[in-house]
């Protein structure tokens, strides 16, 4: 049994979809309202905030993965997060399951380093330091050695379905509604952005790989990291429409939180958007040279077809 914590979002539909198309039969979904995605599913509903029903979703499980998300609310995030992550963890080590982590890279520094698997923590803002706590939590755990351990970890998302991302936000979506695409803060920052079946099906990939346990993995990403000036240009063709677009300044977004819950929730996500986003999955690629990463093009023109890679 495979066992997804966190069942309804993007990543964790497209690793049950992944899981038992090349893995097993016997996948779980645990969620409050799990939903199948394959016709073989289980389900399983439980809160992860209460111990006893995480144990209780996590029995009989050889493989535990943690994809669970939050609404983009701070307070929540550090109420709830670590909380949540405590019990999966603590659960795994009752039933002696493998955890595979779906991670971001809030902890990073937000500049232009180049982000590899041994980059420090140095979160800017509260999500951050959340998202670092956390992963300090898994590696802890990792060290421990009572179970195997893994930390897939991932950037800026764009994909198809219910992508939360500036990119799918501000410039798919907008194409999609018939909209100009707007950009966060500048245009001429390179950005590595990774599509999110190619981060499901490389997490379900570390998930059965017993040597993969025990270590930090970036996800697989391509390689040529463009502009938002050259990606809109890209997702414009995809869709037919002109590349022409707006530039939303760093000034202007953090006046609108101002008036906007929701935009002062991502405002400390800002500063990463002023420099290149340089996140390097050499390691993975190493190591699995046979994984068939999309291409932007490719991945821009399934989402307006409407398909979802597989």
């Amino acid at each position: 049994m495979q066992t997804v914590l966190g069942a309804n979002g993007q990543i964790a539909t497209e690793l049950a979809r992944e899981l038992r198309r090349s893995y097993t039969s016997e996948v779980r979904l645990v969620s409050r309202n799990p939903r199948k995605v394959n016709e073989t599913d289980c389900l399983v509903s439980a809160d992860l905030l209460d111990a006893r029903q995480t144990l209780y979703a996590v029995r009989g499980s050889r493989v535990v993965y943690f994809t669970a998300g939050l609404p983009p609310d701070t307070e929540l995030w550090e109420k709830q997060f670590p909380v949540m992550l405590g019990n999966a963890l603590n659960a795994c080590r009752a039933e002696g399951a493998s955890f595979a982590y779906f991670d971001n890279t809030y902890m990073y520094p937000q500049d232009d380093r180049l982000q590899t698997e041994e980059m420090p923590f140095a979160p800017v803002g509260r999500k951050g330091k959340v998202r670092a706590a956390m992963a300090s939590m898994v590696l802890e755990e990792m060290a421990r050695g009572d179970i195997p351990v893994l930390i897939g970890r991932a950037p800026e998302f764009y994909g198809p379905g219910k992508t939360q991302s500036f990119t799918n936000a501000l410039v798919i979506d907008r194409l999609k509604d018939g909209k100009k695409p707007r950009v966060p803060v500048r245009d001429d920052t390179r950005r590595t952005l990774i599509w999110t079946p190619d981060a499901s099906h490389a997490l379900a990939v570390l998930g059965n790989t017993p040597d993969a346990f025990g270590q930090t993995w970036h996800l697989p990403c391509c390689d040529d990291r463009p502009t938002y000036k050259e990606f809109v240009a890209m997702a414009s063709e995809a869709f037919g429409r002109e590349a022409s677009y707006g530039v939303i300044g760093k000034w202007t977004l953090s006046a609108a939180g101002l008036f906007s819950r929701q935009v002062r929730e991502i405002r400390e996500l800002l500063p990463r958007y002023e420099h290149d986003n340089l996140f390097d999955s050499t390691k993975f690629k190493r190591r699995f040279p046979d994984f068939e990463l999309t291409t932007y093009r490719r991945g821009l023109e399934l989402i307006r077809r409407g398909i979802v890679a597989s």
